[in-house]
């Protein structure tokens, strides 16, 4: 009978609507090309040149374009805004020739003075930008960033007429085109900034709804905080025709068992991660959805330096040596990961990271001795900051729980949304703080950049003269055999002082539909929308 009512029912379509399974997120995207993603978190800002999270990178790389762009396979250097351009024999000027029909999505040309304009504001020290000491590389960058020079035109970047820009850089950067698709080097569109507040100080509100101007092959239709964000094709991209994709649905879910609930109900093509008590059964009853694929990033906790206890760096290294990193990868993660005993990740080429000291509770012991502090005497309750995320918290409870068994210091665990993760560590309010780095390239310097004195990504309060100069020996040398036995003794020295402990090196473990096509594994996690669509396979 039950079966027979539903049959009279569907014969009156019009009179009873809704009679037929409703369509899911997934199936009605994979017949209209609008992809759904998830990106772990509520981003803070859609800005390129104030931020740096990996949900970030994955929006913003959809609505702005830089001179080059990525090819979707190997992420070697492809034309993006720029068709083409000449290098000089000594690789320090580079000469780009724009297209003609590169576009902003307010139909305004985007010009070589767009790209002058984009970079002085990255460079100009009361903007705060993190990534400011990325364009340090340009010829006088980092005088006019650090405020030796007011004069702008000092920095090797020049608009030679509407379609040709000259860089010159300080010295030779191996891998410099592919530095040209990361953010900072992305175009802004200035005159809209101005139109909204200065252009040059932290908080202007250009990059909301309504108000955004991009370059990208999509750009921003609706921002819902804590809901989603929904970017659609541009029509204005020089590209637009190879566009398969109508629209991109970013979803921010910071719960990894409500992200794979989502992707279970039809919600989402892509998950950002995935519970790890579920790995084990999607390789059983799944695998097809499930891919893990090589990521060159370090999983770590930063320690604030200025805190006490955290001051002296035989504390500091006697917490990185009774970290059980074997332990957590085995036991707990379980999705291909390695133990770090390094900061740098392996598979950078050329480049061999010095061994670290690994998990050591005897030798642990002894430096809290040394210290002062021998079992955990004297030392205050240290705070465990991590963003909302069960992997976090199992980590955090594990090594917590390490800590007081071994050296018998206590920690309290604290997680917070990751917009407040972020408040906290920019502002210094934290002991320990849970962290991550992905490479924007596959080189040291885009990890070992970051613990610069004053560096805009640094926030441990750690310094190292010695340090310092071992990176800029690095940058400047030419042989690259010197270049990175430098960078090794300079990651050497971070591993000794311990500002950071290394705790993993990641694999992306992720869910992903068989419709989803052109998203090809890499190592950086980089998916340029512009060459995935949709097969209408679920």
């Amino acid at each position: 009978m039950k079966t027979a009512g539903r049959l009279f029912s569907c014969l009156l379509p019009v009179v009873l609507a809704g009679c037929a399974p409703r369509q899911t997120a997934v199936e009605a995207g994979d017949r209209g090309q609008v992809l759904h993603r998830g990106v772990g978190y509520e981003v803070a800002a859609l800005d390129p040149q104030v931020t740096t999270g990996t949900a970030e990178v994955a929006i913003l790389t959809e609505l702005f374009e830089g001179l080059v762009s990525e090819d979707p396979r190997d992420l070697h250097p492809v034309p993006g805004v720029a068709s083409g351009w000449e290098t000089s024999a000594d690789g320090l000027v580079t000469t780009f020739k724009l297209r003609a029909d590169a576009r902003w999505s307010d139909g305004r040309p985007v010009t070589a003075a767009d790209f002058v304009a984009s970079w002085r504001r990255i460079l100009t020290p009361s903007l705060g930008a993190p990534y400011a000491g990325e364009l340090h590389i340009l010829k006088g960058a980092a005088d006019f960033n650090t405020g030796r020079t007011r004069d702008f035109a000092t920095v090797g970047v020049a608009a030679l007429d509407d379609h040709r820009l000259r860089i010159t850089l300080d010295h030779p950067v191996p891998g410099f085109l592919s530095r040209l698709a990361t953010l900072p080097w992305l175009p802004v569109p200035t005159a809209t900034i101005a139109a909204s507040g200065d252009p040059f100080g932290p908080g202007n509100p250009w990059a909301q709804e309504g108000r955004i101007v991009g370059n990208g092959p999509f750009l921003l239709k609706s921002w819902r905080r804590d809901s989603e964000i929904v970017v659609v094709k541009s029509p204005t991209y020089w590209g637009a025709a190879s566009v398969r994709l109508n629209e991109i649905h970013f979803h921010p879910i910071d719960s990894l068992d409500a992200e794979e609930r989502a992707f279970r109900a039809g919600q989402l093509h892509v998950t950002d991660a995935i519970p790890l008590a579920r790995i084990d059964e999607y390789r059983r009853t799944s695998p097809q959805l499930l891919r893990i694929d090589p990521y060159l990033g370090t999983y770590f906790y930063r320690l604030n330096v200025r805190r006490p206890g955290l001051a002296d760096p035989r504390v500091r290294r006697a917490l990185s040596l009774s970290v059980d990193r074997a332990a957590i990868v085995a036991r707990l993660l379980r999705g291909g990961q390695s133990p770090a005993a390094a900061f740098c990740p392996p598979g950078m080429p050329g480049y061999r990271p010095p061994p670290g000291a690994g998990t050591d509770f005897a030798g642990a012991r002894r430096l809290l001795a040394l210290s002062g502090h021998a079992g955990g005497a004297g030392l205050p309750e240290l705070e465990l900051l991590y963003n909302n995320s069960e992997s976090h918290r199992i980590i955090a409870e594990a090594i917590q729980e390490t800590w007081r068994r071994e050296l018998g210091v206590g920690v309290r665990l604290v997680n917070q949304e990751a917009k407040a993760v972020m408040a906290a560590r920019e502002s210094g309010d934290y002991d320990i703080l849970r962290s991550s780095w992905i490479a924007d390239y596959p080189d040291p310097a885009s990890f070992l950049d970051l613990w610069r004195t004053h560096g805009g990504n640094n926030d441990t309060g750690w310094s190292s003269p010695a340090y310092d100069s071992l990176l800029s020996r690095a940058e400047r040398a030419a042989d690259p055999a010197e270049r990175n036995s430098l960078y090794r003794q300079a990651e050497a020295l971070l591993l000794d002082a311990a500002p950071v402990i290394p705790i993993y090196y990641y694999t992306h473990v992720f869910l992903i539909r068989p419709s989803v096509r052109g998203w090809y594994p890499n190592s950086l996690d980089h998916h340029p929308c512009r060459y995935v669509w949709l097969s209408g396979g679920g």
